[in-house]
């Protein structure tokens, strides 16, 4: 049974005092025994009861209330538990008439649907306070008149009861004349007008304003509520009040609070960086496309940066403390910038700064350093201390007539130069710069070309046995046979195949012409090794394994006679992994050398996880000899131990050669015995160097 379920409030309803059918004592004033002032009403033909709010019951009853309840008697009524199906709606409902009730000597004059047993009977009830014997606070309940029976007006009473939506109704002044029970909920006293519902007191003149000139207006903000400050979606309309016909206000108030920030979160993360809290790439780009060039005029400069050697943190130490030198580095960087600079994290370790304020190359420059320095602080994460370096490179924004993209453009190319500059520096774009990377970009076009057309060449540098004399191997080394400017020596275009990886191609043609002509000089009874360089980034290549696997199965494929050349930055990383793979190359019949051994990684107590068959020890070694040979001496005492041979690299004078012998090196690479040569000429050059050897 729901007892009390329904209710229309007529014309849209109003809060004032609606006279009652009786007079009885009010709320505030009564003076006269509960029982002795109700013996006047059940004599009465109009149906009054008294309903306890916080018992959800009804304590008095005349004779009509019993009829139109359908109780026998009192007692009857009296008993009936009103709460059971009784909505949550109606129940807030009871509880503002009953807040009313407190405040105010007040009455409410509207239509409502009771279920007495289940049955609907729309009545319009006039509802007063009535002080209960315990002195709390009750509802006098009088039946004003019978309603007619109209669905439309009974269906529109439930929504107006049950819904979430706000409705409300003001005065021209301002003053509140309606509030459905959503919106006295939200603001459960009326004295409140107009403009106490928004936060901001200019936002209700700017909305009267707009309503008064056009009649309606729609708006997301926030209003004042009982909870705090919450969003709403308003829809406000001039209108007339229907009891009076005074101008009035009508507001329809949807809560869109969830949303707004379901919506701003979503912005959020679209925006910004979910690591370090920066924006991103996206946001960005789109901030710079809405500041148009012209605006900015010599005022704002762009600075592009990333970490050095980044990942060497992330291979050592794990993603954890990478993220970590990530969050500390962008926090450091917005305490340094101003309101109007803005800060973006392209990825990885790739930062880009907006700055504002810079009107030259000097403040530029000034700017850069602080930036620089704040940066090269130490960081700390758990127990490990990390010292941080970057390279960064910066733009003015000078020339008005070129779009944002250029200027990164020119930001980036700095920051190329700095990192060609040694790293951990910074560099300032200049003309200079720009035709530099001019040229670069069309090598790259042009080494494009190339690989299609496989303009490359390999050329060999012999390898000396200081024992018997005689070339025991030789180093493949790629050359450029450009259709114009001849050969290009590799300097001039393997840092590029590095960096934009063309270098995996490449590497893959130089490892397969020289398998090709190992194969061929063993078939034609010249028993010499080949030696092959792998890079770095195609040694993490994962089609190195299947192109390698693929050479080895050739049926003249020399096992043992080919040799892979590795930096030691390769070893840097899960040193289980990496053995594992190192394994599986030597499995196949190649064998292992460390080319530059000494200028990188280093760490001895790995070496010997790895099957190396070779390290070479480097030119810049070498150059010092002797002052260098207690180094030399232990790098060939470290090949010893771990079984591998040693390779002395750039030997260029017979001293040199003297040394390296006494100290125990195995072979002997340089200008000493031959340039590196192409294959028509180093076959002559290896049997030269054996009639040397035999006299």
């Amino acid at each position: 049974m729901n007892p009390i379920a329904h209710k229309i409030p007529p014309q849209f309803g109003h809060f004032g005092t609606t006279d009652a059918a009786i007079d009885l004592p009010r709320a505030r004033s009564e003076t006269l025994p509960q029982q002795d002032a109700f013996e006047v009403v059940r004599t009465l033909k109009t149906a009054v009861w008294v309903y306890d709010i916080d018992n959800s019951r009804i304590v008095m009853a005349n004779g009509s209330a019993l009829r139109l309840w359908q109780a026998a008697t009192e007692d009857d009524l009296k008993a009936r538990d009103l709460k059971k199906g009784m909505s949550v709606t109606v129940k807030t409902r009871l509880e503002q008439y009953q807040r009313d009730f407190h405040e105010r000597d007040c009455s409410f004059n509207e239509l409502w649907t009771l279920y007495p047993n289940g049955v609907p009977t729309t009545e319009m009830v006039i509802y007063r306070g009535f002080r209960l014997h315990d002195g709390r606070m009750g509802m006098l309940c009088e039946v004003a008149g019978t309603a007619e029976y109209i669905p439309e007006s009974i269906r529109s009473t439930e929504a107006l009861l049950h819904t979430d939506v706000m409705i409300m109704l003001f005065a021209e002044d301002g003053k509140a004349l309606y509030m459905n029970p959503a919106a006295r909920n939200a603001n459960q006293t009326s004295r409140h007008g107009f403009r106490r519902l928004f936060v901001d007191p200019e936002e209700h003149d700017d909305i009267l304003l707009s309503v008064t000139e056009l009649g309606q207006l729609r708006k997301v903000t926030q209003v004042r509520t009982e909870d705090g400050y919450s969003w709403y979606d308003l829809t406000v309309k001039s209108c007339s009040d229907a009891v009076t016909g005074d101008p009035a206000i009508l507001v329809t108030a949807v809560d869109v609070s969830e949303l707004k920030t379901a919506r701003d979160k979503a912005r959020y993360l679209a925006d910004c960086d979910q690591l370090t809290g920066a924006y991103n790439r996206a946001y960005f780009t789109r901030m710079l496309d809405r500041l148009t060039v012209s605006e900015a005029h010599q005022d704002l400069a762009l600075v592009y940066f990333d970490l050095d050697r980044f990942k060497q943190i992330n291979d050592q130490f794990g993603h954890e403390a990478g993220d970590a030198v990530l969050c500390v580095t962008t926090e450091r960087l917005q305490g340094l910038l101003g309101a109007e600079d803005l800060l973006a994290r392209f990825g990885g370790d790739e930062f880009v700064v907006l700055l504002s304020g810079v009107p030259d190359e000097k403040i530029l420059r000034d700017r850069i350093t602080t930036i620089h320095k704040a940066i090269r602080e130490p960081v700390l994460h758990g127990s490990s201390r990390f010292l941080v370096t970057c390279s960064m490179g910066g733009a003015l924004i000078i020339d008005t007539s070129i779009d944002w993209s250029e200027h990164m453009k020119r930001a980036d190319i700095a920051l190329y130069d700095a990192k060609q500059d040694g790293r951990d520096k910074f560099s300032v774009f200049n003309a200079e710069m720009g035709r530099a990377a001019s040229e670069r970009f069309q090598i790259e076009q042009e080494l494009k070309c190339a690989l299609e057309e496989e303009q490359f060449t390999l050329y060999y540098q012999p390898r000396v046995d200081t024992v018997s004399g005689k070339v025991a191997s030789v180093e493949a080394l790629v050359r450029w046979v450009h259709p114009e400017r001849g050969l290009v020596p590799p300097n001039n275009f393997i840092p590029i195949c590095e960096e934009t990886g063309m270098i995996e191609e490449l590497g893959y043609f130089v490892m397969k012409r020289g398998c090709e002509q190992a194969m061929a000089w063993q078939k034609a009874g010249l028993d010499i090794g080949m030696s092959i360089n792998v890079s770095p980034r195609q040694f993490l290549d994962k089609q190195l394994m299947e192109n390698i696997t693929k050479l080895s199965q050739h049926p003249d494929f020399p096992p043992g006679k080919i040799e892979l050349e590795i930096t030691e930055t390769v070893l840097i990383g899960d040193h289980d992994l990496i053995a594992e793979r190192l394994q599986q190359i030597t499995d196949l019949g190649f064998k292992l050398a460390i080319d530059d051994f000494g200028t990188g990684y280093s760490n001895l107590a790995y070496i010997s996880k790895f099957p190396l068959d070779c390290i070479k020890i480097d030119k810049s070694f070498v150059d010092q000899l002797p002052s260098s040979g207690p180094i030399v001496k232990l790098v060939q005492t470290l090949a010893d131990q771990v079984g591998a041979s040693t390779v002395a690299e750039g030997v260029e004078t017979f001293e040199q050669v003297e040394i390296l012998r006494e100290i125990g090196c195995g072979q002997l690479q340089g200008y000493h015995y031959s340039r590196p040569l192409p294959v028509s000429d180093v076959v002559d050059r290896i049997h030269e160097i054996a009639v040397t050897a035999s006299t």
